[in-house]
């Protein structure tokens, strides 16, 4: 163990329930209000502010609208993937989080009308609000890849984590025969935003050190195939990813966009430079496009000058809050701000939402504004992570300074992944992080 794993340790404990760092509640006395509140969405940003306005307001009408009973704690997907864990560590009973008092409506929403701030599910009803947080999360856009269904995950060696804990426990099939039997991998990433974008190096990463544990590194021939002409949004990491991808013998096939598989023939095809590039491979992950819901495309309340065929909501990237319409807050994925798709966003994104909304039901003046915090512990092999951390300019703003080293693969970050996210996810959960 080198010295700075070993000192590293001593903060693990307290990472526990403080990483990453973020803005718990101050002590103060319940806003007491009537205010008709709607949330949309029960992932992680929804039941999250749940708690939280629920902790906060004293007399409001808080609804959260969402049809899923099951809970996804999500950065648990790559482990999945990969066969470090089982598919239902990621998955737990949405009850269990929301908070007494709390009206769930269990349907989809089907449209949302800013004007007369009326939110209609797909059963016909009609819910109004005073005021709206946006929390759906995304849709994958498996169509915009020709000859993909999720049917195809975990046989001819095809993998697709995103989609939750059954398409990573397939996807591991797939990956697991590649690592066994070598052959060509291809590790894909989509050209529009996207949830983790540390994701697809991570599971590059890790299925590299699988095979290479198992004695096939001469047999496995990786590439990672992006449309980006980076490897990753942040340019110090970016180039760190370059070098650790160097050393490690992985192939990079940069400004390339999948757009289509041939399952038959394990074929992938590419948009390249006005043309197309087809390549055959024995693995490929993928990850395909990523949009907002289609109700939020249809609402009028997405951007119109930026990610147009995306649909993120427009909302100002300091406070969340929608740039036309002030009773309308949006965070997680959905929200169209230049960077915060994690979980880890969401803790530093549900203070600030929760300050803003609640200050201005109480006429007060909001203090909290967010930063574009975003936190990615990017594993790169088994019992190895990079702790890396950033805001909206992209300067690394590590938890720990002096103590876990950003650019470093070290045994600690490891553990902050294995040990200290779930516990400070859960605890967000609660509104207690």
């Amino acid at each position: 163990m080198k010295r700075r794993e070993f000192l590293s340790l001593g903060a693990l404990g307290a990472a526990a329930t403080t990483f990453p760092m973020g803005m718990g509640h101050a002590e103060t006395k319940p806003v007491a209000t009537k205010a008709n509140i709607v949330i949309v969405g029960a992932g992680a940003a929804g039941t999250t502010m749940a708690n939280r306005l629920n902790q906060r307001l004293e007399g409001a009408r808080i609804t959260i609208i969402d049809p899923r009973t099951t809970h996804l704690y999500q950065p648990g997907l790559s482990l999945v993937a990969t066969g470090l864990k089982p598919a239902d560590y990621i998955t737990s009973d949405e009850e269990r989080w929301l908070p007494e008092g709390v009206n769930w409506i269990r349907e989809p929403v089907a449209a949302i009308d800013a004007e007369s701030r009326i939110v209609a599910t797909e059963s016909g009803a009609a819910i109004s609000y005073d005021w709206l947080v946006l929390a759906p999360g995304l849709v994958l856009d498996y169509d915009a890849i020709d000859g993909f269904s999720r049917d195809l995950i975990g046989s001819n060696g095809v993998g697709a984590l995103y989609g939750g804990p059954d398409d990573a426990a397939r996807t591991w099939q797939a990956a697991r025969k590649f690592t066994e039997e070598g052959g060509t991998g291809i590790f894909t990433r989509p050209e529009t935003e996207m949830k983790c974008a540390g994701a697809p190096l991570k599971h590059t990463f890790l299925i590299d050190d699988i095979g290479r544990r198992a004695g096939n590194a001469g047999r496995m021939n990786m590439i990672y195939a992006a449309p980006q002409a980076s490897l990753f949004g942040v340019p110090i990491v970016a180039e760190k990813v370059r070098m650790l991808f160097e050393d490690r013998g992985v192939e990079t096939m940069m400004q390339r966009r999948l757009v289509a598989i041939e399952p038959g023939a394990k074929r992938a095809v590419f948009a390249v430079d006005g043309g197309f590039e087809e390549l055959d491979y024995d693995y490929i992950h993928v990850i395909p496009p990523q949009r907002a819901p289609d109700f939020i495309r249809r609402s009028g309340l997405s951007w119109a000058e930026r990610w147009q065929d995306q649909g993120w909501v427009e909302v100002d990237p300091a406070t969340l809050r929608h740039l036309r319409y002030p009773e309308i807050f949006a965070l997680g994925d959905v929200a169209g701000v230049p960077k915060g798709k994690t979980a880890a966003s969401v803790k530093w994104q549900a203070p600030v939402v929760e300050d803003h909304l609640v200050s201005a039901i109480a006429g007060l003046e909001a203090t909290q504004f967010y930063d574009g915090y975003t936190s990615c512990p990017l594993i790169t092999r088994v019992g190895r992570a990079m702790l890396v951390e950033f805001d909206y300019h992209n300067n690394l703003t590590p938890s720990f300074p002096g103590i876990i080293a950003p650019l470093e693969e070290l045994w600690t970050s490891w553990l902050m992944k294995e040990i200290a996210l779930k516990a400070t996810y859960n605890a967000m959960l609660r509104g207690r992080a």
